[in-house]
């Protein structure tokens, strides 16, 4: 918003400087983005004096002057103005001016005769509307000095950035009054005067001309009106004009300027309808139309045809509608220059009906900005009378006898009780009562000084209509420190004691699994909740999976985040997408997110954490020492059996997996995670199909672990042992099965076998081997188990039994056979 320095005089003595102004506006909570001289162009424009005049030898309409200009010589200046003549003191535009219109002053040659300035009348200057000579200043003046210091031009203009919550300083008045709060002495803002004379008023009375029905009081609780007759439309005069161009308005006529002047004044929007267009003398408040009705089509002041909702509150006539409640108004009804009488509007309507309407209709007028942020509800009248007055002024208009006043629902004044003692401690201070009370009556407050039945004092504020962001205690706490000054308090502690408490168990479990994957060299990713609604299509998965159950979003961004994610493979496999398309072909993700499940209840979807993590590529980088080597199903569940060993988990069984539980993963190439017949998660092998789907073109491998399962498993303690005082032995067997055995069943036997043998300390496969020399389907296992005792150092004879024991008991139940 703009605000004129010269404008603010008006209602408020100012002996600050602009940049002051700004400065203490800013701090008050009226952030100033800018500050402008209105009148800039003035530079170089200074006061001179026509020493010589003759006629120019060249042309019968041009005089050679010869001007002084402060400077101790006279400088040559050629003007076209009639009433030029010697010993005048006039406004002289001296070369590297830059006048309104791009008009820039340079020295040159006219009709073979120098000029080095222009010699300005009023209107070149935009001080006026005489075009008819050059300004012929009276008094006596030093020549040279500045016009914009002689005629006191020093007009700054404010860009003030508002919040949403400050509507009252959406007017002159309500920044000057903000202004009145920090000087010294602290002055209260004058306002204009707005009774009738009785030179102005028609015997005519307005209620034989025209009625009012408000059929909604709940979208318009308070509808004014006042009537001029004899009206003379045209331009506005000229400090109408600039009192308006310096706040970022076009003057259109008298009449419309008179609403815009008053609008900026008080921050009250209002509207002038030419009364002989008003169809059957009445003005409605309704709105479009019934539920289900048709959209209305209605065109607007800028000539566009806007489709209404019947839920818009409109201002109609007796046969139709005349304008978009507190938004615009119509084309039918706006002011011509045949218009002689005109019926003036100034309503207060409901804010949140007045937003709807403006962001549906795409229309962002001053009065729907004002409107849908709160209006003064007792202003209308003052705004009201404000505007007929000017108009009969400006426009040679008489005043109809009278005024309407429709006010179905009266605005409640809202009191708070305020204990000092409480906003001290909220804010840091000690302010004393008195102080409270004076800072809050400098912007219009009403406060008492009351005691409560214990016997302490409080502070009974009564909020002035025009505040209707304040509500509560704690908003007078934000005025009182505002306006003393944020910067002035100083900065306090809790007296309270702080005391340390540890994070959640969920919390803690993230950080470590972020901490592992990172260490494993996983970068980890987030994506959007929201995904598209073919994701399960592409992955394959089918009803009745839970993970069919989306939740739609009710207005998604766009198509592609049209449903809250079931899965978090979906934005993996389009992470890795987006980066093979950059050429970076070899990939480590992880990512910790929730999946959302609808409720066929009805009730908020389930939700539930869960980690994923992908690779695709290469194990390592190709060297001079080492060639690239593609990553695979093995790397991927190396990963997976690393996160749970820094868990110290262990029992986790990998079980294969059915094209119904993950039809995305390759037939083969996926297994499900199992702890005690609990699934913990799945990890594999993306199949061909669905890397397609997605866009892929090279293989991914991928696991998603499901985070409060993962949580279960967690070991309840974790036990240390001493470092063992005797060395260990190791033995390895090595056995031809069939390829169809799998690995982790041989592990099961030897882990079962251990736990009936203290000495076995660890086992572990090493080496799998398959080719023609061990047979068709088969593939030869080896295994080191490794032997230590805690209380004397081992011999061949003490484990050979054991060994053997073992190693016939792995033939007898996989079917097995030595190698040679």
């Amino acid at each position: 918003m703009k605000v004129s320095l010269s404008w603010l005089r008006e209602y408020i003595p100012i002996d600050l400087d602009p940049q002051d102004i700004s400065d203490r506006l800013t701090m008050a909570g009226l952030e100033v983005d800018g500050v402008e001289s209105l009148y800039d162009y003035l530079d170089n424009v200074i006061v001179a004096q026509v020493v010589e005049a003759r006629q120019h030898p060249n042309a019968d309409k041009l005089t050679c002057c010869a001007v002084d200009i402060g400077k101790g010589e006279l400088s040559p200046i050629v003007c076209g103005a009639p009433n030029v003549r010697e010993g005048m003191y006039v406004a002289c535009a001296l070369p590297g001016a830059v006048l309104p219109g791009d008009f820039k002053i340079k020295k040159s040659k006219l009709r073979g005769e120098p000029s080095h300035g222009m010699l300005c009348s009023a209107s070149e200057l935009m001080l006026a509307d005489d075009a008819s000579g050059i300004m012929d200043l009276e008094g006596d003046f030093v020549t040279g000095t500045p016009l914009e210091f002689v005629l006191n031009l020093d007009d700054a203009v404010f860009e003030i950035d508002l919040t949403p919550n400050r509507p009252d300083c959406l007017s002159l008045i309500g920044v000057a009054r903000e202004i009145g709060a920090f000087t010294e002495p602290r002055n209260e803002v004058s306002l204009p005067d707005v009774t009738f004379p009785d030179a102005q008023m028609d015997s005519r009375d307005i209620n034989d001309f025209v009625s009012v029905e408000i059929e909604d009081p709940q979208l318009c609780p308070r509808y004014t009106a006042g009537m001029l007759f004899d009206v003379t439309v045209g331009p506005s005069p000229l400090w109408l004009k600039k009192r308006l161009e310096a706040v970022g308005l076009s003057s259109v006529n008298n009449v419309v300027d008179i609403t815009n002047f008053v609008m900026m004044e008080t921050g009250q929007p209002l509207h002038a309808f030419d009364y002989d267009n008003i169809a059957k003398s009445q003005i409605i408040v309704r709105t479009a139309g019934k539920p289900g009705d048709a959209p209305l089509k209605f065109t607007t002041l800028d000539s566009k045809i806007h489709e209404l909702d019947p839920e818009m509150l409109m201002i109609c006539d007796g046969e139709k509608p005349v304008g978009i409640a507190g938004v615009m108004g119509g084309e039918n009804s706006e002011i011509t220059d045949a218009t002689t009488r005109v019926l003036v509007e100034s309503a207060y309507f409901n804010p949140v009906s007045i937003r709807r309407t403006a962001k549906r209709t795409g229309i962002a007028s001053d009065a729907s900005h004002r409107f849908e942020r709160g209006v003064d509800p007792e202003g209308t009248m003052f705004a009201l009378k404000r505007a007929v007055s000017l108009m009969a002024q400006v426009c040679s208009a008489t005043i109809a006898s009278g005024i309407i006043d429709a006010h179905p629902v009266k605005s409640q004044h809202v009191t708070i009780d305020l204990k000092p003692n409480a906003l001290n401690v909220r804010l840091g201070t000690s302010f004393s009562a008195d102080e409270m009370s004076q800072i809050l009556m400098s912007v219009g407050f009403g406060v008492e000084q009351k005691t409560d039945r214990q016997g302490e004092g409080f502070l009974q504020v009564h909020v002035p209509s025009f505040r209707v962001d304040v509500s509560r205690p704690e908003d007078l706490s934000e005025e009182v420190a505002r306006l003393w000054g944020y910067n002035k308090i100083e900065t306090s502690y809790p007296l309270v004691k702080a005391q340390g408490k540890p994070l959640a168990g969920r919390l803690l479990l993230r950080s470590k699994i972020r901490q592992v994957m990172t260490g494993f060299g996983f970068c980890e990713a987030i994506n959007y909740n929201f995904i598209r609604k073919d994701a399960c299509e592409r992955m394959g998965i089918e009803a009745p999976d839970k993970r069919t159950r989306m939740v739609e979003i009710l207005n998604p961004i766009s198509d592609q985040m049209s449903v809250l994610r079931t899965s978090v493979i979906p934005g993996l496999l389009e992470s890795m997408a987006r980066n093979t398309a950059q050429q970076v072909d070899t990939l480590q993700l992880f990512e910790i997110g929730k999946v959302f499940y609808d409720n066929a209840l009805g009730e908020q979807p389930e939700e539930v954490e869960v980690v994923g993590g992908l690779i695709t590529g290469n194990r390592w980088d190709q060297t001079w020492y080492s060639k690239k080597e593609p990553v695979d199903f093995f790397d991927l569940k190396g990963i997976v059996q690393g996160l749970l060993d820094s868990f110290q988990i262990s029992g986790v069984l990998y079980e294969r997996t059915d094209a119904q539980t993950c039809p995305y993963f390759e037939p083969g190439y996926g297994a499900k995670l199992l702890k005690d017949d609990l699934v913990i998660g799945t990890l594999g092998k993306i199949a061909s199909t669905v890397g397609g789907a997605f866009g892929l073109k090279q293989d991914a491998y991928l696991f998603d672990l499901n985070m409060e399962a993962f949580e279960r498993i967690l070991p309840q303690a974790i036990q240390a042992v001493g470092l063992p005082k005797f060395p260990s032995i190791s033995r390895d067997m090595t056995f031809i099965v069939s390829r169809h055995v799998e690995v982790g069943s041989m592990m099961d036997t030897i882990a079962a076998f251990a736990q009936k043998q203290a000495l076995i300390e660890d086992y572990f496969l090493f080496d799998v081997f398959e080719g023609q020399n061990i047979g068709v389907d088969k593939k030869s296992l080896s295994f080191r188990i490794v032997y230590r005792s805690v209380s004397k150092t081992l011999t061949e004879k003490n484990i050979k039994k054991i060994h053997d024991q073992l190693s016939q008991k792995l033939i007898n139940d996989f079917n097995a056979g030595l190698p040679g």
